[in-house]
C-alpha cells in the first residue's frame, strides 16, 4: 500500500515520534543527549514551531508540537539531519541514523492534549531510566524537568502547559505533577502512540457498542481524535491540496504570460528574473506585476520571486496603476 500524505497543515498538533534505523540508539551519553535537546531548541525557534512535551530515550524519542507557518516535515527534516550530521560525525558513521519516515499523528487537543503530555513526560519513569517521581521531577531529558520548574528552555512552552492546570503557578504545578502521578498506574496506554478510530474510541469493544446504536464514527490513522474531528481535519487538507494544485496551475500560466511578455518585448526571461534594471525590462515588470496580481490573482509575494523585485515593489505599481485608474 503506497504511503499517503501527512497531514501537514501549518497550527496543527502533532504527536511525532522519531526512532533509531533498526532500533539502534540514537544517544550514546549525555553529550549526544545536550546535542539533541539542543538541535531541537534551536528547530523549534527558527521555524517556530511550538514545542509542549518531550522526552529523549534512548532509542527513540517522543515529542508534542504545534507546527508553525514551514509546517512540520520542514521542522522535522531541519532537526534530524542536524542531529544526525552531528551523531555521525563524533562517533565516525556514515549513513542514516533514523528511521527513514518518523511517526506523526494530528491530535484532537480538547481530548488528548493533556493526556498526552502526561503519556510522553512519563516514558522515562516506565522505562526504569528514573526510579520515581522525584527522579522524574529532575530529569534532565524530559520536558517535565522544565515544567516542574528544575529544568529552564526558553523554546519550551512550559506555560501553555500549566495554563491547563490553573492559572496560578505554584497551584498549577501542584496539579500538573498530581495528574502525571495518576498516569502511573494507567501502565503504557498504547490507545495514545497511534491514531484511528479503535483508538480514539478507546478500543474495538467501544467502537462495537457505537456500531450497535446506528453512530457512525470515521476514522484515519494519522489522526487521534473523534469523528468529527477526523472528518474536519480532512476536510481541511482537501482543501489545503486543492489550493496547491491551484497554486501549481497559476504558476504555470504565470510563466506563460511571462514568456510571451518577453518575447513580444524583446527582451530574455533571465533578464526580466535576474533584477536588470534596464528600462524595457523595468516596462515588462511593470506590466507583468499588474497582470499577474489581477488576472491570476497571485500575491505581491509570489509575483516578487517571478520577476525578481521585492514585494514592496510590486505593491508601489499596484498602487500606482490604482491611483492612475482613479484620476
Amino acid at each position: 500500500m503506497p504511503r499517503r500524505a501527512r497531514l501537514d497543515a501549518p497550527g496543527t498538533l502533532h504527536h511525532v515520534i522519531v526512532r533509531g534505523i533498526e532500533k539502534r540508539k540514537i544517544v550514546d551519553d549525555d553529550q549526544d543527549r545536550s546535542k539533541f535537546v539542543e538541535k531541537l531548541g534551536e528547530t523549534s525557534q527558527i521555524t517556530q514551531t511550538a514545542i509542549y512535551a518531550w522526552s529523549l530515550m534512548t532509542n527513540h524519542a517522543h515529542i508534542l508540537v504545534r507546527s508553525g507557518t514551514v509546517g512540520l516535515s520542514s521542522f522535522m527534516r531541519k532537526l534530524l539531519t542536524g542531529y544526525a550530521g552531528y551523531y555521525n560525525r563524533r562517533h565516525n558513521r556514515h549513513g542514516h541514523l533514523f528511521q527513514n519516515r518518523y511517526k506523526s499523528i494530528v491530535v484532537e487537543e480538547d481530548a488528548y492534549f493533556k493526556e498526552l503530555v502526561r503519556y510522553i513526560h512519563l516514558n522515562p519513569l516506565r522505562a526504569k531510566m528514573v526510579e520515581s517521581m522525584m527522579g522524574l521531577d529532575r530529569y534532565a531529558w524530559s520536558g517535565h524537568s522544565g515544567i516542574m520548574g528544575h529544568k529552564a528552555y526558553d523554546w519550551h512552552d512550559t506555560a501553555f502547559v500549566l495554563n491547563w492546570f490553573g492559572k496560578r503557578r505554584r497551584s498549577a504545578r501542584l496539579s500538573y505533577r498530581n495528574f502525571v502521578e495518576k498516569g502511573i498506574a494507567m501502565g503504557r496506554q498504547p490507545s495514545l502512540v497511534g491514531g484511528g478510530l479503535v483508538r480514539s474510541a478507546g478500543g474495538w469493544s467501544e467502537v462495537k457498542a457505537l456500531r450497535r446504536i446506528g453512530t457512525k464514527e470515521k476514522g484515519d490513522d494519522r489522526i487521534l481524535g473523534s469523528g468529527n474531528f477526523v472528518s474536519h481535519v480532512l476536510s481541511e487538507a482537501d482543501l489545503v491540496n486543492k489550493y496547491r494544485l491551484a497554486s501549481l496551475d497559476r504558476k504555470k500560466a504565470a510563466l506563460e504570460i511571462m514568456a510571451h511578455c518577453c518575447q513580444d518585448s524583446g527582451i530574455s526571461l533571465q533578464a526580466l528574473s535576474a533584477g536588470s534594471r534596464v528600462r524595457e525590462v523595468s516596462k515588462v515588470r511593470h506590466e507583468l506585476s499588474w497582470r499577474l496580481t489581477k488576472e491570476l490573482g497571485l500575491s505581491f509575494a509570489e509575483v516578487a520571486r517571478l520577476l525578481g523585485i521585492s514585494t514592496s515593489a510590486v505593491a508601489k505599481v499596484i498602487m500606482g496603476k490604482r491611483m492612475n485608474k482613479l484620476q
